[in-house]
């Protein structure tokens, strides 16, 4: 993969308790606390290998965006390898019942829905992208995932005025507060994902949650589980697809199938608050003691 010649040192970085040795120049070093956010069950803190023997570490590009990109895509390999998958979704968390996914293209409300499921109490689990360890003795798990929790600001303002959100600001907001939490060594089972669409009309009919057929849920968790290598590098033509080859292709369909007989997949289209209704009432039905 081409980068910039810029000089490097090799860093560790660490992602839900697996290692990435990553060549890095002092440019991203230095921008790695508001880079790590944005990379699933990253640890703020970079580790410096010293005098320990390090494989050559991954080359980055100098910007902190393209960075950010070829380390998640790398992430993604060495997650797949250990039977976990990086899906596109929020994860929310209901004490004593399991974790939710909530997937969709980037604008359908997955933020918001995940807001409205925190103001009835449920936990963040995840804020964008989602480890899941597929096989896990009890079942599919969360592992943990990005802590970032971007909104929009007006759709923010507009369903949540009660964050007192300031009117005036960057259109994308980090929503992250003090007590956010991520899932740790204990895991948290999957119970359901679930795709959700916003309807921006508060007086619109909606909130009816549905199952998905068999075939449309695999698919869905195929494209969802590839969404670190499906991003575009602001310099360069490097496919970051190219970094999985045929045999990790090969495990990711099988663990999309192992996901669609495991968990159960739902579509709802409504407010968030209707969207966060009807979820809860089907952990309610579902899985309540």
């Amino acid at each position: 993969m081409r980068t910039e010649t810029t000089a490097r040192r090799v860093v560790i970085v660490s992602s839900a308790g697996r290692s990435l040795a990553v060549a890095a120049s002092d440019n991203v070093i230095a921008a790695w606390p508001h880079i790590a956010p944005h990379v699933p069950g990253a640890s703020i803190e970079l580790l410096h290998p010293g005098d320990r023997p390090v494989v050559q570490g991954v080359a980055v590009p100098d910007t902190p965006p393209d960075a950010r990109r070829v380390i998640n895509a790398h992430l993604h390999v060495v997650h797949l390898a250990a039977a976990t998958v990086c899906v596109h979704a929020v994860a929310a968390a209901r004490s004593g019942q399991g974790a939710v996914l909530l997937l969709g293209g980037h604008g359908a409300g997955k933020t918001l829905a995940g807001l409205a499921l925190a103001a009835r109490g449920w936990r963040w689990l995840a804020g964008d992208v989602t480890l899941v360890d597929v096989t896990a003795d009890s079942g599919p798990a969360v592992r943990g995932g990005t802590s970032a929790i971007l909104g929009r600001r007006g759709a923010v303002r507009r369903w949540f005025p009660d964050l007192d959100l300031p009117e005036i600001g960057p259109d994308i907001v980090d929503l992250r507060r003090s007590d956010t939490v991520t899932a740790g060594p204990g895991r948290v089972p999957v119970r359901a994902a679930v795709l959700v669409s916003m309807n921006a009309d508060p007086f619109a009919v909606g909130g009816v949650l549905e199952r998905v057929d068999r075939h449309t849920a695999a698919t869905a968790w195929l494209r969802t589980s590839g969404h670190l290598l499906d991003r575009l590098l602001d310099a360069g033509e490097e496919p970051l697809r190219m970094l999985e080859d045929e045999h990790a292709q090969r495990q990711r369909i099988g663990y999309a199938h192992a996901l669609t007989s495991s968990v159960g997949f739902y579509a709802v289209r409504g407010t968030p608050h209707d969207i966060a209704s009807r979820i809860e009432q089907l952990f309610e039905d579902r899985w309540s003691a």
